[in-house]
């Protein structure tokens, strides 16, 4: 569904907003720079954020709802099991990699600028930086479960690993625009997942 024309124009915002955040900050996201970006008025703005924290939340529900529409639901297509964690995993090298958003993951940048300053924003980039992991940790758990990845090992340190690979190719190519990070990120996913297949008795 398209939705009404205000809540197209609210996503519009969202969009330019969030794409705003990964280059110059959250912080300094405000109802004034925004107005510049879109070629809208302040009042006009304001009628759908009243303050700029307001602003700030809903920039991040919105790359929340996206980073799941574009990592989350595709990977929900896969199998249970090692097939569904390793499309977690590449989709979200591949989110990364068709720059998605311009300065590369949202939550990326956004934890790092936030992780010292409390408060409801910083609190909503935590949670869903939480969820996704773990999310990342029931696949994982499911293919233990089911005989695919070595029980013994912890899940959750395992999500941990996979999810610091796809990080590290996120960060690098931010900084060297070295594509290759990609291909690196996801054969280095592969080769730990392999290292994790039981070994046959």
């Amino acid at each position: 569904m398209l939705g009404t024309k205000g809540q197209r124009t609210r996503n519009s915002i969202l969009e330019t907003a969030a794409a705003l955040a990964t280059e110059e900050g959250l912080e300094p996201l405000s109802i004034g720079r925004l107005a510049e970006a879109t070629d809208m008025s302040k009042s006009g703005l304001f009628a759908h954020f009243g303050s700029k924290e307001e602003l700030q939340l809903a920039t991040v529900d919105y790359a929340a709802k996206l980073f799941i529409s574009e990592v989350i639901e595709p990977a929900r297509s896969a199998p249970r099991g090692l097939a569904r964690v390793w499309s977690l995993c590449d989709h979200m090298i591949d989110y990364s990699e068709r720059q998605v958003f311009p300065g590369g993951c949202f939550f990326a940048s956004a934890s790092f600028e936030f992780n010292n300053r409390p408060g409801p924003v910083r609190d909503q980039i935590e949670e869903m930086i939480r969820s996704w992991l773990s999310y990342l940790q029931h696949a994982v758990e499911q293919a233990q479960e089911l005989g695919e990845l070595d029980s013994s090992q912890e899940a959750r340190a395992i999500a941990f690993q996979l999810d610091a690979f796809a990080q590290a190719a996120n960060a690098q190519y931010q900084l060297f625009r070295d594509a290759s990070v990609f291909d690196e990120a996801r054969r280095a996913i592969q080769a730990r997942l392999e290292s994790l297949r039981p070994v046959a008795s």
